[in-house]
């Protein structure tokens, strides 16, 4: 197992990503064993290294580690370039015909300016693939946009379906669009690599948040097509819009339980509940009738709720019938759950400067290529000698010249004399 080639070994990517759609792309493919090449830009680098935790040692006070850098990046190197300067885009552009995957992230049209468009990086590799992440893609009316994981997910018409009944759309407090999209654009990537083993054909990767999000759509695009402004779909709060035994009920205090029961598990749901009378209640007859009197429904099970020990039971009861139900977990909760931690889903590392602390782990489980564990993240051009020894066989008095133009930056924490 131990000489066994990894899923993507041999395989180099140079990432010039930042934040976390483009990152969580690259990411994952470092995570499949390809060698991924982080370009970040003087001075700073990506701009997470400023966000979330920081190492609370004290030797490192002023390093450009945290942890939401370390959950994004982990898995690469790091590369740290300023691209203004003059010599510093011959520099890359000559590491490209070694590279097999470009991803990139800035708004359209950023990364020609900066010189290295499809066009440019296919004039020096014809077989390279590329992959744009912008909000908005690199064509149409929005493209010129700016725009982040919210601005996607409002024109998609996904942050409309989201919030009380009565009230206005709400805020989601995760970055799930840069997430998907970065996983879709990981997959993309697979793709194409796997078209050029095929065919010898690099090609070009439009990938976009609003397109993500506007994919999540599971029924509602079809029937507005169909039925245009008769049909508007809208915001529910705590219960699904098709009935009443599907939302998220109060058991008591600030617990939820979250129930998704189909209409043709309503026998069960009523046997879970041990109140047989439902089902001849006329109220809640059928699907239809139950999701017509919805909230009337939600106050019955909440009673039902309120009558129970513990949250716990509540689980149980339902569990007993196979009625699809669960706790609704805080992240400090799901953190420490026994399940999430068995399947590694929750992935504890042991970070240099952090310490040990949970990160997640891929969304998918492979059986001929476990989850690591043991994942490094790189300070700031930490990896700038590395790079350009083994991809330019560049001299060390060359690199250290360029450190002295400025050109390459790195962790002011890293020894003094690179070499």
């Amino acid at each position: 197992m131990a000489n066994k080639p990894q899923m993507l070994e041999g395989y180099r990517v140079l990432d010039f990503t930042q934040f976390v759609a483009g990152p969580t792309c690259t990411r994952l493919l470092a995570e499949m064993g390809a060698e991924v090449i982080k370009l970040e830009l003087a001075p700073f680098g990506d701009r997470v290294r400023a966000d979330g935790l920081k190492s609370l040692k004290p030797e490192f006070q002023g390093s450009s580690h945290s942890t939401y850098y370390m959950q994004h990046n982990h898995s690469k190197l790091s590369f740290a370039i300023d691209l203004k300067k003059p010599g510093a885009r011959k520099i890359v552009m000559a590491m490209l015909p070694q590279v097999d995957v470009v991803v990139e992230n800035f708004a359209p049209r950023v990364i020609d300016r900066q010189g290295f468009a499809y066009k440019d990086v296919k004039a020096v590799n014809p077989k390279i693939i590329m992959c744009s992440i912008s909000m908005a893609g690199q064509t149409g009316p929005l493209s010129v946009k700016a725009g982040y994981d919210f601005i996607g997910q409002a024109y998609a018409g996904i942050t409309d379906g989201i919030g009380q009944v009565d009230g206005p759309p709400a805020l989601t407090t995760m970055a799930i669009g840069d997430v998907s999209t970065g996983v879709a654009a990981a997959m993309a990537v697979g793709f194409a690599l796997l078209h050029r083993e095929r065919t010898g054909e690099g090609q070009y990767l439009d990938a976009s948040l609003l397109d993500t999000y506007f994919h999540m759509h599971e029924k509602t695009v079809p029937i507005v097509s169909l039925r245009g402004d008769k049909f508007h779909p809208t915001r529910s709060g705590s219960l699904h819009p098709d009935g009443g035994t599907t939302g998220i009920f109060h058991f008591r205090g600030d617990q939820y339980i979250q129930i998704t029961s189909t209409p043709h598990q309503w026998p069960q749901f009523v046997r879970a509940l041990g109140m047989p009378e439902l089902a001849t209640d006329p109220r809640f007859k059928d699907a239809r009738a139950r999701r017509d009197n919805k909230e009337q429904l939600r106050d019955v099970i909440e009673e039902w709720l309120s009558k129970l020990p513990s949250r716990d039971a509540a689980i149980a009861a339902l569990d007993a019938e196979r009625v699809p139900c669960a706790p609704v977990l805080t992240v400090n909760e799901a953190v420490k759950h026994p399940h999430l931690n068995e399947r590694k889903t929750v992935r504890w590392v042991k970070d240099p400067l952090l310490g040990t602390v949970a990160i997640p782990a891929v969304p998918v489980k492979f059986s001929a290529w476990p989850d690591k564990t043991d994942v490094r993240s790189a300070r700031l051009g930490e990896d700038n000698e590395r790079v350009l020894r083994e991809l330019l066989k560049m001299p060390a008095e060359q690199i250290r010249k360029l450190y002295a133009e400025g050109i390459l930056v790195r962790d002011p924490t890293l020894e003094s004399n690179p070499s």
